[in-house]
């Protein structure tokens, strides 16, 4: 809590930012549209948040679970069409992401991170609520939906050996986008991997084909009891007076900061809700603004441009996050 306080406490400090970048043309879908990028995003180290045994920024299990985490069985691969909107390319804090659209032999080695109860019921970019309980993982290329084995390597020079832990996982979530991190488990494979405590660990990432799978042995029908339902997060009501001084600045265009663009509505969404638990009360001005088939995540607005530039500096500084400023009046719904 103290950690979240600080990084608040600097989006209120911090000094102004500079001049943003040129707008570039990006293709998406069947005609380019002009966007602009925003920068190279650098990742800052994650920290564990000391409460409840450790979990990892302060993200773990719901309380008063009734689920045995012991007894969930792998996702089992079988065929299944690839998702109409999903697999589209898209841009986030800048970089440009080419989804694969068709299944085929795929290896990584790299660190993986994990996602629990913040985004719990949250919608995924496939359209489906996240479960923090199924064995399911986000991952920023690989078709959705698709399946891997995901295995757990030694501390060490490059990983060490194999410890022998692995699940397979179904994609069905697009993530994680620090560029140290190859793919985002649910905390229950996270849990299986022995990953929770730490916050990440190095990986071997595998596509399982449903062809040729073949498990070592038939997992058996599970009797799990549900979860409790992920707590309902406040929604306070702004006062009128704030909510009229908003939708003004709104009508006269406003200055908003773009974080990413989207040909899937449900990529935006899901960055939303990954970025609404970081930024604390600047959180309730994120919105996904949509014109035709791109949809882009945006912070804002504010009347003053000298003002969103000190914002846009300030989340740089206390964030690593990087962000464009942008002007104009909403388009399409939110």
């Amino acid at each position: 809590m103290k950690y979240r306080l600080s990084l608040l406490a600097l989006l209120l400090l911090a000094a102004c930012g500079g001049q943003p970048p040129k707008p570039v043309v990006e293709t998406t879908g069947a005609a380019p549209v002009a966007v602009l990028p925003a920068p190279t995003f650098q990742d800052k180290k994650p920290v564990a948040a000391k409460r409840g045994g450790g979990f990892y920024l302060d993200d773990g299990p719901l309380e008063n679970s009734a689920v045995d985490l012991t007894a969930l069985a792998d996702a089992v691969p079988r065929a299944e069409p690839l998702h109409r909107f999903a697999n589209r390319p898209y841009v986030v804090f800048g970089r440009d992401y080419v989804p694969a659209t068709r299944h085929q032999p795929f290896r990584q080695q790299g660190v993986a991170s994990w996602y629990g109860r913040r985004y719990h019921g949250q919608k995924t970019s496939s359209g489906e609520p996240y479960d923090m309980f199924g064995m399911t993982a986000a991952h920023p290329t690989l078709p959705i939906p698709s399946y891997v084995r995901v295995t757990r390597l030694n501390s060490g020079l490059n990983g060490g050996p194999e410890t022998g832990k692995s699940v397979v996982l179904r994609v069905n979530d697009r993530g994680p986008f620090l560029h140290d991190r190859v793919i985002d488990l649910s905390y229950a494979a996270a849990w299986k991997l022995g990953i929770v405590e730490n916050g990440s660990g190095t990986v071997i990432v595998e596509s399982v084909l449903a062809s040729a799978f073949t498990p070592s042995t038939p997992p058996a029908p599970l009797q799990v009891a549900a979860a409790d339902p992920a707590p309902t997060p406040p929604n306070p009501t702004r006062p009128p007076e704030q909510a009229s001084v908003l939708q003004d600045i709104v009508e006269k265009g406003g200055h908003y900061l773009q974080l990413g663009a989207f040909g899937n509505r449900d990529n935006a969404e899901s960055l939303r809700a990954r970025l609404a638990s970081t930024l604390g009360d600047l959180g309730e001005r994120l919105q996904v603004r949509s014109a035709g088939n791109l949809h882009r995540l945006q912070l804002g607005p504010w009347a003053d441009v000298g003002e969103a530039r000190r914002i846009a500096e300030q989340l740089k500084t206390a964030f690593d996050l990087p962000s464009v400023l942008v002007r104009g009046q909403v388009t399409g719904d939110r």
